[in-house]
């Protein structure tokens, strides 16, 4: 007795595969349709597989040309895969930016990745045909999160929280050090010598602090975390110690590639910074930007949230695209308490891929607030390398400094 066909449908529903297209040239034209039954067979040589109906249209031409293409869909390409699975009328090759690959079958440019072959082998397999294809021309256009297909519907991978977060404080020795020059209003308690313990217990509690001058000596050994400064010309670039230690902040700009240059000479760590990173219009530059900086060799990539609230859907959207293509290099946020977004935006950061945030004491200068990060952080069972009570008591000991109620939340219950 075999298991009957509607119960064989749904246990395969349940394992999740990615959304391809399978194209092929015949007669002079294209044609091609959605599949998901495609697997790798073999590395040496190149083979692959897929699973083809025998009453399909694409079967018996495949069958006939001898060759086939396989274009990997992204998240954002279910319209596509609409059009080739039938669900939409018209011309299928209409949507996306379709090309004849060498063997002449047809591939999608903006595909997660395409592949090339020409049929080595078929065999019968039921009502279909498994036809294993030699790869001869491959690449992979742009990387994104893919197209899933689950229990008879699309969708995306889930959003997962990182196992570990850390912080960097790139804002309060700015903060600190304008409240130091506002001549006449500033509290008496506001000290030069109380600005750099404050900044060096944060700095102890294993937080990257950015200070706007160079900060002397590279930190000892057993420091658990280094300085950072934001680096705006070749002067200012040139003040700071080669192999310090220091990070060097680079905003992208005409001369960004020659200052991450110069820098990585100098052998500092290098942040690519692009501004005003989330508002609506921006998505495609702001990627563009992440492309030039990852290929100029920054060690890591800050994304900056600019003076309009941004929302956690823009978030998403830029962050995953961005992660994704970034990829190994680290992408980190520096986000803004706004309209009581900040810490959505922040909690979507992390369920985005972004592991690292730049963030201010007691959210000073408006910047998301660094032990509110940290206590959403704990609530959330992520772990992270900071010394959340030093920072609490870096916090209540700011505000004391400040000579007012800080903008932050939680310090007062985080200990």
């Amino acid at each position: 007795m075999t298991v009957d066909a509607q119960t064989f449908r749904a246990v395969l529903s349940q394992w999740p595969t990615g959304v391809a297209v399978v194209t092929t040239v015949a007669a002079g034209g294209w044609h091609g349709m959605t599949a998901g039954s495609f697997g790798s067979v073999s590395l040496d040589p190149p083979l692959v597989m897929v699973c083809l109906a025998r009453n399909i249209h694409t079967h018996a031409l495949v069958e006939r040309s001898g060759v086939f293409a396989v274009s990997f869909l992204g998240k954002d390409q279910a319209a596509i895969g609409h059009r080739f699975a039938g669900r939409e009328p018209g011309d299928r090759f209409a949507r996306g930016s379709w090309s004849a690959a060498p063997t002449g079958a047809p591939v999608l440019g903006e595909a997660l990745a395409w592949l090339d072959c020409r049929v080595a082998h078929s065999y019968p397999g039921g009502d279909h045909t498994i036809f294993v294809g030699e790869v001869r021309t491959a690449a992979t256009p742009r990387r994104t999160a893919p197209l899933l297909f689950h229990s008879r519907s699309w969708g995306q991978l889930a959003d997962p929280l990182p196992d570990e977060v850390t912080i960097a404080d790139t804002g309060l020795a700015a903060a600190l050090h304008r409240r130091l020059g506002a001549s006449g209003t500033a509290p008496a308690r506001v000290t030069r010598a109380g600005v750099a313990r404050l900044l060096e217990s944060v700095r102890a509690a294993g937080v990257r602090v950015r200070t706007p001058c160079p900060p002397g000596p590279a930190p000892g050994a057993g420091s658990r975390a280094s300085w950072s400064m934001l680096v705006e010309n070749a002067a200012c670039l040139a003040e700071v110690p080669r192999e310090s230690g220091v990070t060097a902040e680079i905003v992208d700009g005409p001369d960004a590639p020659r200052l991450v240059e110069a820098a990585r000479a100098r052998g500092l760590a290098v942040t690519g910074r692009v501004g005003d990173a989330f508002a609506p219009a921006r998505q495609a530059g702001v990627l563009a930007a992440v492309d030039r900086l990852v290929a100029g060799g920054c060690a890591e990539i800050a994304l900056d949230e600019g003076p309009e609230a941004a929302s956690p859907l823009l978030v998403r959207n830029l962050l995953q695209e961005a992660v994704a293509r970034a990829r190994p290099v680290p992408v980190r946020v520096r986000l803004r308490e706004a309209c009581g977004l900040g810490l959505a935006n922040a909690l979507t950061a992390m369920k985005s891929g972004v592991r690292s945030f730049d963030v201010t004491l007691g959210g000073v200068d408006g910047g998301l607030c660094a032990e509110d990060v940290l206590f959403l952080a704990a609530r959330l069972d992520v772990a992270t390398p900071i010394d959340r009570a030093a920072l609490v008591a870096a916090a209540a000991d700011l505000e004391s400094v400040w000579g007012a109620v800080l903008p932050g939340r939680t310090y007062r219950t985080a200990s």
